[in-house]
């Protein structure tokens, strides 16, 4: 559905909530793909998301069970716990949904609300569940669906396209997965392969040995970049036996993407959760308020910098008008970080070969100073009068723009060396060092060249 038409069904769901007209607000719900109710109630206040999906619930559980699935896990936890639902009544709920869904749902439950979840559910959704939440979290293992179709490698192909038809529901149909006797993926064919084939063609004659596959442990991120660099709609998970595990099918791998886009966002501006619209004032304090704190830190940095030349700027205050370059030289280096933060999760570039993309950015940096010093320097004597300020401009601009191009390139290279996210607040130090070193020059080579000044 078009963002136009969700914006009108948004209007009038929040009217009928507003009305309390819950038949209406049913009748309209009910012919709307989940997808698009789980949309419009991403952009629901906490209350208005439980009113509508008591509505929901109450008529049709199975719908209900589809929206939960299509919502963000936070938000349907939330929602879960908000509408007083019994550990039961979700158990009954998490029926319609597939295994990999609940787990996502369960790992933003309360724990102990989550055992009690667990202990009633049916013997086989438990193991299949506590056998994906025993992996780590944002790996494959923990991702994957365990539906899916797996046949051994000398059943033929009449008796494969039998054991698909009678076989449930699954999370890919679009691949058959072919196993040895020990269960370890030797092979996979696609559908289109079992109707153009004869039907005592066996699946080892037909199928394709070189099967892009991923472990239990790959981190979600390469898992979305192989499915992406193959054009696959799905990618098998096996341990490191080779044993086939489970299944990550593109509809996942979209929420992957979508989902590490966000956080790289977030956490380029300091914030390590998702913050929404929607969130209490307080609870986005407790969120935002500790990034600040380092904020003030780094600032307080800069401060003492500047502190070191109070006598430089109280003789030469014209000389500080010009402090807001180094704001120019910070978006610089914003520049080379965005790009280094995308190479590293796109897999281009590790601390091995940082070294090509360290002179690139240098060789970049020197060419944008130049050309911006020269415009500065020029700027610079016209509103003083004195050429000796242009030459410092110049000469500022220069050495602060090589510090960004070194700093944006090896800030998230080391972030990711020891082991933490690259796109999360390198844009802070990055702004404390293009500052300090910026005014220590500005003001530094002002009180050096006094004499010419006077």
């Amino acid at each position: 559905m078009n963002e136009k038409a969700l914006n009108v069904l948004y209007s009038s769901v929040k009217k009928f909530i507003r009305a309390r007209a819950y038949s209406k607000l049913w009748n309209l719900t009910k012919k709307i793909h989940s997808a698009d109710i789980a949309a419009i109630m991403d952009k629901l206040f906490t209350n208005e998301r439980i009113e509508l999906f008591h509505v929901i619930y109450n008529n049709d559980i199975e719908k209900a069970a589809d929206v939960i699935a299509e919502l963000d896990p936070d938000i349907a936890a939330e929602l879960l716990i908000k509408i007083d639902l019994s550990p039961q009544q979700i158990v009954e709920l998490f029926r319609h949904i597939s295994s990999d869904d609940v787990v996502s749902i369960l790992d933003e439950l309360p724990e102990e609300l989550a055992e009690k979840i667990k202990e009633l559910m049916s013997p086989k959704r438990t193991e299949e569940v506590e056998a994906l939440l025993s992996y780590k979290e944002d790996t494959a293992g923990h991702i994957m669906s365990t539906d899916f179709y797996a046949l051994h490698q000398d059943t033929t192909v009449a008796d494969a396209i039998t054991a698909i038809q009678l076989s449930r529901e699954t999370e890919s149909g679009f691949y058959l997965y072919v196993v040895d006797e020990n269960y370890k993926l030797v092979g996979v064919v696609s559908l289109k392969q079992l109707i153009l084939n004869p039907p005592s063609t066996k699946l080892k004659d037909i199928m394709n040995r070189d099967v892009i596959a991923v472990t239990v442990d790959t981190d979600q991120e390469e898992v979305a970049r192989q499915v992406s660099a193959y054009n696959l709609v799905a990618i098998p998970v096996v341990d490191h036996d080779g044993t086939l595990k489970g299944v990550i099918t593109v509809d996942d791998i979209i929420d992957i993407i979508e989902e590490e886009a966000a956080e790289d966002l977030l956490k380029m501006a300091g914030l390590e959760e998702i913050d929404r619209i929607t969130t209490p004032p307080l609870k986005s304090i407790k969120k935002r308020l500790p990034w600040l704190y380092v904020n003030l830190i780094t600032a307080s940095i800069v401060a003492s910098v500047i502190s070191l030349f109070k006598g430089t700027i109280q003789k030469y205050a014209l000389v500080a008008a010009f402090m807001p370059i180094t704001g120019l030289v910070g978006n610089a280096g914003i520049q080379a970080i965005a790009v280094m933060v995308r190479e590293l999760a796109l897999g281009e570039i590790s601390w091995e070969n940082a070294r090509k993309a360290l002179l690139k950015e240098i060789m970049v940096a020197m060419g944008n100073a130049v050309g911006l010093g020269i415009v500065i320097a020029i700027l610079g004597q016209i509103v003083t009068g004195k050429p000796i300020i242009g030459l410092i401009l110049f000469l500022v601009l220069v050495g602060d723009m090589l510090v960004a191009a070194i700093a944006g390139t090896l800030i998230p290279i080391i972030w990711k060396a020891v082991g933490l996210d690259p796109a999360f607040g390198p844009g802070t130090f990055l702004t404390m060092l293009t500052d300090g070193v910026g005014y220590f020059l500005l003001f530094g080579l002002t009180s050096l060249l006094i004499g010419k000044l006077l």
